[in-house]
C-alpha cells in the first residue's frame, strides 16, 4: 500500500475541529445527510425504548405498502380500513377511533404523524398483518428493519406502547429517518403539517407535538416520542440551504428541555460545519507509477464530483493521502479503479473517495518487458545473494 500525500488539497483544506456538542440526552446521533458526516455519537447504538418513535417504522411500512398497491397485496390511500376493538383499546396519544368508524388510509397516516394516535398505527398493521394481528406485523416489522440494516432494532407492537423487548438505538432511528426522506419524498411534506382534525374530533388533540416547526430553521419533520420509561426524544430533521441534517435525541427529562436541546442542535451543526467542494469529476490528484506500460506513469483523478463537510473554524488540521496498492500494472482502461483519496478532518470521520485513471496505459512491448525483468533482476542482485538466489 502506498501512500502520497496531496499537496493540491492542502491550502484548500484549511480547518479544526469543532467544539464538541454536550448533550443533555441519553442517547444521540447526529448525521449530514447531503455529504453522509456524522456528526456526534452518544450511545448511539444501544438499544433502548423509542416510545412513539418507532412509530416511524410503521408508517415506512405503510409507505411501502401504498406504492405497492392493493392489487398486490398493499393499500390504497383512499381506501377505508375497519377499527377493531383491540385498536380502540389503546390510551395515550389516539385519533379516538372507534370500532363503527371506517378511515381512509391517508387520514390514518396524517393520524399517525401529527396526532401520534396509537389507534391509528393498529388499523394499519392489522390490515398488513400475515396474520390480521398487531404481534404479527410487529414480527414482520423486526424482520424487515434487519433487512434495512437497523440491527439494533425489535418491535413488540406497532406504535411504542411499553413493552418488553421493543427497543430501538438512536442510528437505527437516524437510518429510518433517512430512508423515509430519500425513499418516499411524496409522502415526506406530511410531516411538517403542524394540525390535523380529523373528523373534527378532539380539538384538544390537533397539533403536531414537533417543536421545531415553524420556527425558520428549515424543520419538517419528523416525530416526537414520550414514556416514563424513554423520557421525551425527538426524530428531528431540517433544512437549510443544499445541506440538510437528521438528528435523534433520547431520554430527555421534559418537554422543555426537548425543544430547547434539538433548536440547539439544529444550529449546532448549520452553524459549525459548512460544505464545500474540493474538485469536479476529471480532477487531477496525482501520477503514480506503472510497470510494464507503453507510459510509466498513469494520472489519478476524482471519479465524481467532491464535496465534504469541515469545521468552519480556522487552522490546519485537515489532511489529504492518496492511497493505492502500486506500482500499477499495464494495461490500464481509462476510468479503471487504481486507488483512494483519504481525507482526515480532525474529530469528523475519515472521508474515502474513489481515483480512476485519467487514461489508458497500454501493456509495453518486448523491449519494455525486456527492460522491466533487467532492472528487477539487477533490484535483486543489489539486496545480496540470498535475495537473487
Amino acid at each position: 500500500m502506498i501512500r502520497l500525500f496531496a499537496a493540491f488539497l492542502a491550502t484548500i483544506l484549511l480547518s479544526v475541529p469543532a467544539d464538541a456538542f454536550e448533550t443533555q440526552a441519553k442517547a444521540a446521533y447526529v448525521i449530514d445527510q447531503t455529504t453522509g458526516t456524522v456528526l456526534m455519537t452518544k450511545n448511539a447504538d444501544e438499544p433502548l425504548p423509542p416510545a412513539s418513535m418507532s412509530k416511524l417504522m410503521t408508517l415506512y411500512m405503510a409507505f411501502e405498502a401504498v406504492e405497492r398497491g392493493k392489487s398486490n397485496g398493499g393499500l390504497d390511500l383512499t381506501e377505508e380500513l375497519p377499527v377493531s376493538q383491540h385498536a380502540m383499546s389503546y390510551g395515550g396519544s389516539t385519533m379516538f377511533l372507534d370500532t363503527t368508524d371506517r378511515v381512509k388510509v391517508e387520514d390514518l397516516l396524517r393520524g399517525i404523524i401529527v396526532l401520534s394516535g396509537n389507534d391509528a398505527c393498529v388499523v394499519i398493521a392489522e390490515a398488513l398483518s400475515p396474520d390480521g394481528t398487531e404481534a404479527g406485523f410487529a414480527r414482520l416489522m423486526t424482520q424487515r428493519a434487519q433487512q434495512m440494516g437497523m440491527t439494533n432494532s425489535t418491535f413488540a407492537n406497532s406504535n411504542g406502547w411499553p413493552a418488553a423487548g421493543h427497543r430501538m438505538s438512536v442510528r437505527d432511528l437516524g437510518l429510518l429517518a433517512m430512508r423515509l426522506i430519500t425513499d418516499y419524498p411524496q409522502y415526506y411534506p406530511m410531516f411538517a403539517q403542524q394540525e390535523f382534525l380529523f373528523d373534527g374530533r378532539a380539538p384538544q388533540n390537533k397539533s403536531n407535538r414537533n417543536p421545531l416547526l415553524g420556527l425558520g430553521i428549515g424543520a419538517d419533520g419528523l416525530k416526537t416520542g414520550h414514556t416514563q420509561e424513554a423520557g421525551y426524544g425527538l426524530v428531528g430533521s431540517a433544512k437549510q440551504g443544499d445541506r440538510r441534517v437528521i438528528f435523534v435525541l433520547s431520554g430527555l427529562d421534559s418537554t422543555a428541555a426537548r425543544a430547547q436541546e434539538s433548536e440547539a442542535i439544529v444550529n449546532w451543526a448549520f452553524r459549525q460545519f459548512s460544505q464545500r467542494s474540493m474538485g469536479d469529476k476529471g480532477t487531477l490528484i496525482a501520477e503514480a507509477p506503472v510497470v510494464l506500460g507503453a507510459q510509466g506513469t498513469v494520472g489519478m483523478e476524482l471519479e465524481n464530483d467532491l464535496s465534504v463537510l469541515v469545521p468552519v473554524s480556522g487552522g490546519s488540521d485537515v489532511s489529504a493521502e492518496v492511497v493505492y496498492t502500486g506500482p500499477l500494472r499495464a494495461p490500464i482502461t481509462k476510468g479503471q479503479s487504481v486507488g483512494e483519496l483519504v481525507l482526515t478532518r480532525g474529530d469528523l470521520p475519515e472521508v474515502r473517495v474513489p481515483l480512476v485513471a485519467k487514461d489508458s496505459v497500454a501493456a509495453g512491448g518486448f523491449l519494455v518487458k525486456l527492460e522491466a525483468a533487467a532492472r528487477h533482476l539487477l533490484t535483486r542482485l543489489n539486496e545480496g545473494p540470498e535475495a537473487a538466489s
